[in-house]
């Protein structure tokens, strides 16, 4: 059974209203020298613009020749470090001037993010590729970028050298000149998203306050679970400057009040495509739900994703429908609520599956043909 034409209009229409409500925030680096257009100062408070902001101002930074070799000790010790612990323990005069305006940028992105106060610093720093990390041992003059979106159809990205001139880079390969990218700790950010979607829908009434999927918790008897045996993605169409893919599940069905239910649940596991995982991760915790049956949709962080805006137009959508004494699939409803700036880097959706019941065994191909998980039922015994 699936939602009806009329109840689908309804739910796009609610989707409009609710993300016409929820404008994105942020805090600009610097302010603008023109009168800049709406877009432009949207632009500028997004996390790309941010991003953007930050990268030309270290690109410019290191013009300070002790700042530069301590940032390149730092690049070549680890994959990526916290942009705003490496300027705080800066001894470099430039790194300790940068330190204030990197907190300022975290605070923006975090509320772009849509994010809490107690997210913390966000951005990070790291080469583009590992092949860049013996040229740059060698001496060459990196240049900075943020993070690349893939989201427009452009075959280049923009660096900065150390005089501030902006380079055009190539997206389809690794250019030769090493690149610090200023990018946004994933894994932190969906953590933090996540509990900001809980608490949101909550307040709504449409998750209780009962343990939610992926934790482990005790009843009378015990409770029944679903639980994901392997997983295994296909192509997650992230680009060589990506990264790691940050994912997470959103699992819905009718909550025991007979309201549509949302729990969250983070997968920071699940990052390559084409790699099999086995997590023996619990997906879905049946004495949340009132039916046998839920469904799950995969998602993925791209950046510029904001999680107080996605929970405000799930719930706007989702407090439209009601139980009608028979299981109806919410997964539908759920990517009609997803705000339109979602679907603009790919790729945000990853993969669903509808009406896991709580018999479910053995692969379950998603939705999309994007990937396939296998499941067991899997009883959690009381304490």
């Amino acid at each position: 059974m699936s939602t009806s034409t009329p109840l689908r209009t309804a739910l796009i229409g609610a989707v409009l209203a609710a993300t016409a409500l929820v404008p994105l925030q942020g805090t600009a680096l610097a302010a603008p020298s023109t009168t800049d257009t709406a877009a432009t100062a949207a632009s500028a408070s997004s996390v790309s613009g941010i991003e953007d902001a930050t990268a030309l101002a270290l690109a410019r930074s290191l013009a300070d020749p002790d700042w530069s070799r301590e940032v390149r000790r730092a690049a070549l010790a680890a994959d990526s470090v916290g942009l705003g612990a490496l300027a705080d323990d800066a001894t470099a005069p430039a790194g300790r001037k940068l330190a204030a305006r990197i907190t300022a940028a975290d605070r923006g992105v975090a509320a772009a993010k849509g994010l809490g106060s107690g997210a913390g610093s966000l951005l990070r720093l790291g080469l583009a590729d590992a092949s860049m990390k013996g040229r740059l041992a060698s001496g060459a003059a990196p240049l900075v970028a943020a993070a690349p979106s893939d989201d427009d159809g452009a075959r280049t990205f923009t660096a900065y050298d150390s005089r501030g001139a902006a380079h055009e880079l190539p997206l389809d390969s690794a250019p030769e000149r090493p690149v610090y990218l200023v990018d946004i700790d994933g894994a932190k950010a969906v953590a933090e998203g996540l509990k900001v979607i809980d608490k949101t829908l909550e307040s709504k009434g449409l998750g209780l306050t009962a343990p939610s999927a992926g934790t482990s918790v005790s009843a009378a008897s015990g409770i029944d679970t679903t639980r994901i045996d392997s997983v295994r993605l296909g192509d997650v169409q992230e680009p060589f400057f990506k990264g790691d893919a940050e994912i997470f599940t959103l699992v819905t069905g009718f909550g025991k009040d007979g309201k549509p239910r949302v729990d969250t649940v983070e997968m920071p596991y699940l990052n390559k495509e084409d790699t099999t995982y086995y997590p023996g991760q619990v997906l879905v915790n049946w004495s949340n739900y009132k039916y046998d049956m839920a469904d799950a949709v995969m998602m993925e962080d791209d950046g510029d994703t904001n999680y107080q805006a996605l929970a405000k137009a799930i719930a706007a959508v989702l407090l439209t429908i009601t139980d009608q004494g028979a299981y109806i699939p919410l997964v539908d409803a759920l990517l009609d609520a997803i705000p339109t700036n979602w679907w603009t880097d790919d790729p945000d959706y990853v993969e669903s599956w509808y009406t896991l019941a709580r018999s479910s065994s053995g692969q379950r191909n998603g939705a999309a043909g994007n990937g396939w998980m296998t499941v067991s039922p899997y009883h959690v015994p009381e304490l």
